[in-house]
């Protein structure tokens, strides 16, 4: 069975990375797709967040790295996936993502989605409140991967942090 985990990515995060590692010992394969979404000002480009997964992803078997645009349903049909994966940090995430899966569900019945719950030690990461932690010049290197935490370094003008 092979399942889809779509996000923007934008930047991964170690909660992010969790899930990913958790499903890819679910799965017989794994896709990780960063959407493309138009109406999004990622602060990275597509072409960096897909290495930026890829990167974190090397040492895991079974999971592939993509980009697609337009609705999820029919990408996960594209990469040959019958599971959505989901990732829930809070009750407050659960509102929306059933809503989306329900949505998903209308579209596609073959098509399911399964919610992880994401470990509690990452329950507070998001992609915003990272990229504002970056921002200014706060320490992510315990949020995101180690090449991420460069590169919002980068981005953001801010120097390495000692030791």
């Amino acid at each position: 069975m092979r399942a889809l985990y779509p996000g923007s990515f934008d930047p991964l995060t170690l909660g992010h990375l969790d899930l990913i590692e958790r499903a890819s010992r679910l799965f017989d394969g794994l896709r990780v797709a960063v959407l493309q979404n138009p109406l999004k000002q990622p602060a990275f480009p597509l072409e960096q967040r897909l290495e930026q997964i890829s990167a974190a992803t090397a040492h895991l078997k079974g999971v592939e790295v993509g980009s697609f645009d337009g609705l999820t349903v029919d990408y996960a049909r594209t990469c040959g996936a019958s599971v959505i994966l989901r990732g829930l940090r809070a009750l407050s995430d659960f509102e929306f993502e059933l809503q989306i899966a329900h949505t998903n569900k209308s579209l596609d019945p073959d098509l399911e989605t399964l919610f992880l719950a994401t470990g509690v030690n990452h329950s507070f990461l998001s992609s915003s409140v990272v990229k504002e932690v970056a921002r200014f010049g706060g320490d992510v290197s315990h949020m995101v991967p180690e090449g991420v935490a460069q590169d919002l370094r980068r981005l953001f003008n801010r120097p390495s942090p000692p030791g």
